[in-house]
């Protein structure tokens, strides 16, 4: 039997809350390190910033012996190309993702990187069609409140009353200051338990490493990347691998 591709979409309508970077991170963990197969649709129209991402890999890679050595090694051990990335406008983008439901072997999962809106017909659509949404949230009020306006607006719009294919929804605390001392982390639990939103148990810390990205020259180790895996040593008590370990449970895959 064929398999399915899993859609994922991390969604919010508010602008740095990370949803961008948690993207890519989960995309190429789960293929350069876990081997799944993964296809990233890059809905941030019109700037596309995966897209953009992808091409400033490439140009940096091939100006930078250091990770031009990494990128064959990584090439030849895993036998794979980088994913694809494919650019479309949010309304678009099932139909641009069904050539590679058509493949014989469709990906593993195909990742969204889609603003969350309910101002928009074909968006709303398109969010409907997701199988999980994780929705980033940060102690940041206005942040916090649009996150979980616009996670509870969708849960109870499609979620609760079974017109949708999302399967679930879940908040995931991201930019996490250990240091910081708050009770809007408690208070805003509280909240979302009363909406019936559900939070991840796994949150993202607070780190520079979040924005290590291919650089042009040097040998600087890469967190950040659509070509190469997070460092082996910058994962370590970046939550990623614990992140990617409570999706795949979700998923069941």
């Amino acid at each position: 039997m064929k398999k399915e591709p899993t859609f994922i979409a991390f969604s919010t309508q508010k602008g740095g809350a990370g949803k961008t970077t948690l993207t890519v991170l989960m995309a190429s963990y789960l293929y350069y390190v876990r081997g799944y197969d993964v296809v990233v649709v890059d809905c941030d129209f019109p700037q596309f910033s995966i897209k953009d991402m992808r091409e400033r890999d490439m140009q940096n890679i091939e100006s930078n012996e250091y990770l031009l050595r990494q990128t064959h090694e990584m090439m030849r051990r895993t036998g794979k190309p980088a994913y694809p990335i494919v650019e479309s406008r949010p309304d678009e983008a099932v139909e641009t993702v069904k050539p590679f439901l058509e493949m014989d072997t469709p990906p593993d999962f195909i990742f969204f990187d889609l603003a969350g809106t309910i101002d928009n017909l074909g968006v709303i659509e398109t969010i409907a069609t997701m199988d999980y949404i994780f929705c980033p949230i940060t102690a940041d009020n206005v942040v916090l409140r649009s996150s979980i306006m616009f996670a509870s607006q969708l849960n109870d719009m499609f979620i609760s009353v079974g017109k949708t294919n999302i399967k679930e929804l879940n908040m995931l605390w991201n930019m996490v200051d250990a240091r910081e001392k708050t009770n809007l982390y408690e208070k805003a639990g509280r909240v979302m338990d009363g909406l019936g939103l559900s939070v991840l148990n796994t949150y993202i810390p607070d780190s520079k490493r979040f924005r290590k990205e291919c650089a042009e020259d040097g040998n600087k180790v890469v967190f950040r990347s659509t070509i190469l895996p997070p460092d082996k040593q910058l994962i370590k008590g970046s939550n990623i691998e614990k992140l990617a370990d409570e999706l795949l449970s979700i998923i069941k895959k």
